[in-house]
């Protein structure tokens, strides 16, 4: 992994802050990005104690705005280097319905449109660069229950997040109900907007192939984070239940096994947790619903078909 060249977003605290440092301490150039820049330069100077050269640039952008998303791209492409990885890793949670400076539902918006976006910015430079390239999802196993609603949802999310595991069967992706006008939800939009990460790395990697940039989804685990910062009752349940939840650094195991091993080399559309090899909800693998999702997404955040890397714009089914 040395002096390669990696992004990663959300990565001025927790599983992104880990993730940046194990990989400087694996050699890796980082570029990492934040909302606050103080908290984002204070990371990077964290990371750099532990890097091997202590190639370590600091990168503003407000996931809620997807001119700022341009913004960080037209930023990282300027530098005119190699990108050998790029981790999705920044995410959001709200307890109230918020809006995105776009007008979309802003958990949706941070977590899949912001990404989706910056990975097509981004894939023109990775196609061209020489080597091992990887994007790298951080999802949750959330996406499970994705369209879940009504008490018996509201409880399996909840058990979910304080880290015990409960699968029941799921409706998916309701590409109509993204908006949540009505009856908002945080754990919903969340779920939701978890399952849209893996269906859009699955579709990447099915356009790509193998022989190409390589995509693929993580479940971090149940991490003790600030993620759900906005609910009092939420953020109670995870100091609670703090014991029985990983810490940043361990969730971060995966992200950075994925990001990094060489026995994943050319490995691509998978989904994995505890440094395995998992099998994500049957919703996930929908090559239909990947592709209406990314239809619908690239007509959201305003990319043209001419502005899709050529390697990526032939439909899967």
């Amino acid at each position: 992994m040395r002096d390669r060249i990696c992004v990663i977003t959300g990565a001025s605290s927790g599983i992104g802050l880990e993730t940046a440092k194990g990989l400087a301490r694996r050699g890796v150039r980082l570029r990492l990005v934040g909302r606050n820049p103080e908290r984002t330069e204070a990371a990077a100077k964290v990371v750099r104690s532990e890097s091997r050269h202590g190639d370590v640039v600091a990168f503003r952008a407000d996931f809620s705005s997807l001119s700022s998303v341009r913004e960080l791209a037209e930023a990282i492409l300027e530098r005119d280097e190699p990108l050998h990885v790029l981790v999705n890793n920044a995410g959001v949670w709200h307890q109230q319905r918020r809006t995105s400076q776009d007008g979309y539902e802003d958990t949706f918006a941070v977590n899949h449109l912001a990404p989706f976006l910056l990975t097509h910015l981004l894939l023109p430079r990775m196609l061209a660069t020489e080597g091992d390239r990887r994007v790298v999802h951080v999802s949750s196993r959330l996406h499970e229950q994705a369209g879940l609603s009504g008490p018996v949802g509201r409880a399996v999310y909840l058990m979910n997040v304080l880290g015990v595991p409960i699968r029941v069967p799921s409706p998916g992706l309701d590409l109509n109900a993204l908006p949540m006008t009505r009856g908002y939800r945080g754990l919903e939009a969340y779920a939701r907007s978890k399952l849209a990460q893996i269906l859009f790395s699955n579709e990447l990697a099915r356009r790509l192939g193998p022989a190409s940039v390589c995509s693929n989804a993580v479940h971090p685990g149940s991490v003790a984070t600030n993620v759900a910062r906005d609910s009092r009752l939420l953020s109670l349940g995870i100091r609670v239940a703090q014991p029985l939840l990983r810490s940043p650094a361990q969730g971060a195991a995966t992200p950075l096994w994925v990001a990094s091993a060489p026995e994943l080399t050319g490995v691509t559309g998978k989904y994995f947790a505890d440094a395995k090899e998992r099998t994500p909800a049957p919703t996930a693998a929908d090559p239909v619903k990947a592709r209406e999702l990314w239809e619908l997404s690239a007509r959201l955040v305003g990319l043209r078909p001419d502005d899709i890397a050529p390697a990526a714009r032939e439909p899967s089914v």
